[in-house]
């Protein structure tokens, strides 16, 4: 599997003279039953290497609002769940922001001093403390506290990240975010009723009709445009100016495999590369898992 995933990424260097082998992460999982631990077979590539997520990232987010939840540290409220799906389906800062507030006890503003400058960093470690409490070997190194934002942080934001100490950047690998992926699939995080509810924001439509109307569609340059039409999709996607990240599920209408695929990739050239991923996915559906 890993020798035919190698094998793609030659060829299509050699057909576009691009070097993206060193450029991009991948993990792929194939379940012979609906998306549960243990029925999957999958490779990955380069996919332990840590990468700046973009809005990948509310994917973390929104599963930890719904262990917050769970453990009475917030109050559910129609502003949460209106956030909760501007965050994931629209790709909002300004909502994602919010939820992170809500998450750390934190909020933006101007820099801060002395006690209240450490107590503001500790609270924003709160996520990273969450995620390594699951004690997952993929979420070892990764790391989850910043808001997302469009031209830069300003006061205590950006001093936090200045910082450049480990654990104060957002950072995620392929393999992350696909385990995380997998808990909400196979209910096995937080709980049943609760994935759920997530895979209500990440499920997705596949038919050209209803996503030409939306430039912000999270099909079209991405993954979601190599899979077949009728298949059930769920997938996280964003691009900035140096990034072009989507972390998919899918399951074909005629009853084939569940397919788990998270791509990673880095580099101005491959942020405005709208051919690279449905390329990749319409490739790994026709190689076989072996």
């Amino acid at each position: 599997m890993k020798a035919q995933l190698a094998q793609w990424l030659d060829y299509f260097e050699s057909k576009s003279r691009a070097r993206i082998s060193k450029t991009i992460a991948i993990t792929w999982v194939r379940y012979t039953a609906y998306p549960e631990p243990g029925t999957g077979r999958g490779v990955g590539w380069r996919q332990n290497r840590l990468f700046y997520p973009a809005s990948i990232i509310s994917l973390v987010y929104a599963i930890a609002i719904e262990e917050w939840l769970r453990r009475d540290w917030l109050p559910d409220s129609h502003e949460l769940r209106r956030a909760l799906y501007d965050m994931v389906v629209e790709s909002n800062k300004d909502a994602t922001g919010f939820i992170v507030d809500l998450l750390t006890g934190t909020t933006s503003g101007p820099s801060l001093q002395g006690v209240a400058w450490q107590s503001w960093k500790e609270q924003r470690q709160m996520i990273n403390r969450w995620l390594q409490s699951l004690g997952w070997k993929e979420l070892e190194y990764v790391s989850c506290c910043q808001k997302i934002w469009g031209n830069g942080p300003y006061g205590r934001e950006c001093d936090f990240h200045r910082a450049g100490y480990v654990g104060q950047y957002n950072a995620l690998t392929t393999a992350a975010v696909a385990v995380m992926f997998e808990a909400v699939m196979s209910d096995t995080i937080v709980s049943p009723l609760a994935c759920s509810r997530l895979r209500g924001l990440l499920l997705r439509s596949l038919r050209p009709e209803l996503c030409h109307w939306n430039l912000e569609n999270q099909i079209d340059g991405f993954l979601g445009a190599g899979i077949a039409l009728g298949s059930r999709f769920w997938g996280k996607s964003d691009w900035t100016n140096q990034v072009r990240h989507d972390a998919v599920c899918w399951q074909t209408i005629d009853g084939g495999p569940t397919t788990l695929l998270v791509v990673f990739s880095n580099g101005k050239e491959r942020s405005v590369d709208r051919a690279l991923l449905p390329t990749l996915s319409t490739a790994l559906q026709s190689l076989e898992v072996s």
